[in-house]
Order: structure tokens, then C-alpha cells, then sequence
């Protein structure tokens, strides 16, 4: 599983996970609260988020094998759900729906626990399961507290 990571980010991304949660209605279990603290520490100073092609990196997944599947497969579905919760207004330049991201990344994440063994598999057929929970969750985001200034040039974007 997924440690909480200790320090000052950790301990803010994980405040406004729980804050967006909370205004959402979407409380989250300790196991899918701590994995999106883990995806938002991640991403966070990844400039580069917004330029994927995100089919294109699914298509690259399929073509892998073992553990270098499994961990492609987790990045489509990471940023699919940044993408669609912190800035959907991406899908509409991109001319494609919300849904595309939200569809594309769920079952990333289902290909991911079918691969995967034990608690790893039931941690992504969980997210997989909530993944339209996780997106609000992250659309609460947009609606509270400015994100931290570590999203590198995204920061300003993210009211699209």
C-alpha cells in the first residue's frame, strides 16, 4: 500500500483532499485519501502533465509487459484523473469530453488490478470503482483553497 508521506506538502495536500472531500460529499477512506495525497505529490511539480496524449501513452502501456504494464497503466490513470478533476477545461480544447478522461483512466486502473496481486489489486479495483468520487473530490479542489505553488505554471489554470 501507499504510506503517508510525513513533511509539510504531504500534511497540506492531504488537508485539502480532506477539506474537497468533505465539500463534495465524497468522504474518502484512509486507503484512497492517502493514494491521492500520493498522485498530487507526484504530479505536483510535473510540467510536463498537461502534454500527454493520453491514448497515445495508453497504447505504449498495452505494448509493455509485468511490472512495466502495471506501472504504465497507473501513470494513464494518474494523469487522466488529474486531468479530469483539476483541469477538465483541457478536454473541451482537446474536443473530447470529461468522460474521455474519466473512462480512459477507470479502466486503466481496472487493467491495473486485474494484473496486479493482493492489496495492489484491491486498492486499483477500489479506484477504479470511485474513480468518478476522486475526480469530484479533486473538483473540490478548484472550488477551495488556492492549489500550493509547486504545480509549475499550472497554478493559474486551474479555474478552467
Amino acid at each position: 500500500m501507499f504510506e503517508m508521506k510525513q513533511g509539510a506538502p504531504a500534511e497540506l495536500w492531504q488537508a485539502l483532499v480532506r477539506d474537497a472531500a468533505g465539500r463534495t460529499g465524497h468522504p474518502l477512506d484512509e486507503s484512497r485519501e492517502a493514494y491521492l495525497v500520493f498522485v498530487l505529490l507526484r504530479y505536483q511539480g510535473d510540467a510536463r502533465l498537461l502534454a500527454h496524449t493520453h491514448a497515445l501513452d495508453w497504447l505504449h502501456a498495452q505494448a509493455q509487459v509485468g511490472r512495466l504494464r502495471a506501472d504504465a497503466l497507473r501513470d494513464v490513470g494518474d494523469r487522466c484523473l488529474l486531468v479530469a478533476g483539476l483541469f477538465p477545461g483541457r478536454a473541451a480544447r482537446r474536443r473530447v469530453s470529461v468522460d474521455y478522461f474519466v473512462d480512459l483512466g477507470r479502466g486503466a486502473y481496472r487493467e491495473v488490478a486485474e494484473a496486479s496481486r493482493a492489496a495492489y489489486a484491491a486498492l486499483f479495483d477500489q479506484l477504479a470503482e470511485g474513480y468518478r468520487e476522486l475526480v469530484e473530490v479533486l473538483r473540490g479542489l478548484r472550488g477551495g483553497p488556492r492549489l500550493p505553488h509547486a504545480w509549475p505554471a499550472m497554478a493559474g489554470r486551474t479555474r478552467h
